[in-house]
């Protein structure tokens, strides 16, 4: 398991849900080797499809790449130690009925 606090580097998720991340972060390393890192993500998407509804991805490691869009305040990356967690929300918000006027 990684001890480090966790170290948010980019966020635009409300307090609440970026300490939930941190804390299922926290649990997966405990749960998962480090190396293990599909496992520690598919815990940490698992675990925020459950809670905040479908179509969350997770992204851990300690050297990757990416360009992504997210809805709005669904999005953290933040890392423990040498490890790194992205996680945001893609797709439909089906929360949210949005009418597009075409004129």
């Amino acid at each position: 398991m990684l001890e480090g606090k966790a170290i948010v580097r980019e966020t635009d998720m409300p307090d609440d849900m970026q300490s939930h991340a941190m804390e299922l972060a926290y649990q997966a390393l405990d749960l998962h080797e480090v190396s293990d890192c599909q496992s520690i993500a598919h815990y940490m998407k698992k675990n925020f499809d459950e809670i905040y509804g479908p179509t969350w991805h997770s992204v851990v490691g300690n050297d990757f790449g990416s360009c992504i869009t997210h809805l709005c305040g669904s999005f953290i990356f933040f890392r423990v130690e040498m490890m790194e967690f992205l996680l945001f929300k893609d797709g439909k918000d089906l929360s949210k009925d949005v009418a597009v006027k075409i004129a």
